[in-house]
């Protein structure tokens, strides 16, 4: 049973802004798009401030998000890196899976990942997700680095969609 102590707000501005795009997404009709929240059992609360300290995870979680954009089944999840070297570690193997078994199904998965120190975001399909995820298999360092992506799939602020991952979506549709 993994244990969780409160770390923080992690992530949480990246998850804010992509809340945003998805709220923005469906007041245009473009997208429904839900964040799945991580199944927890509070152990310790802070009455006080009517918070949770310390709890763990029921089981293990799937993605971040799920949704359907235009009849297409969609599920991704949101990381961040702090440097130009993502490590594979921060996709965990149940998550992987869930993501091949959702692609197999018909669905669209991918990653957005938030470089910080640069501020950019990409979009990794996951066909490039499970070409890193092969390649460690073959004796490769359990990460890739910035320089490897692929330029196209960088995606730019637009307007109130500040996270747009459906022109990543639209570019990974048009080259299945």
């Amino acid at each position: 049973m993994a244990t969780w102590k409160n770390r923080g707000l992690r992530g949480s501005a990246f998850e804010t802004l992509i809340n945003n795009t998805n709220e923005y997404y469906r007041k245009k009709g473009l997208a429904l798009v839900q964040k799945i929240p991580t199944p927890i059992v509070p152990l310790k609360f802070d009455n006080e401030k009517r918070l949770i300290t310390e709890a763990y995870f029921e089981k293990d979680s799937t993605v971040d998000y799920i949704g359907v954009v235009q009849e297409i089944p969609i599920c991704f999840d949101a990381k961040e890196c702090a440097t130009d070297t993502f490590s594979m570690q921060n996709i965990h193997e149940h998550q992987y899976e869930f993501m091949s078994d959702f692609e197999k199904q018909g669905g669209v998965a991918f990653l957005l990942i938030l470089f910080t120190d640069r501020n950019d975001i990409y979009y990794m399909r996951f066909s490039e997700l499970k070409t890193y995820h092969e390649r460690i298999k073959e004796g490769h360092a359990k990460n890739f680095k910035y320089i490897e992506l692929e330029d196209d799939f960088f995606l730019k602020p637009n307007g109130p969609a500040m996270v747009p991952y459906l022109e990543g979506l639209n570019r990974d549709l048009e080259e299945r």
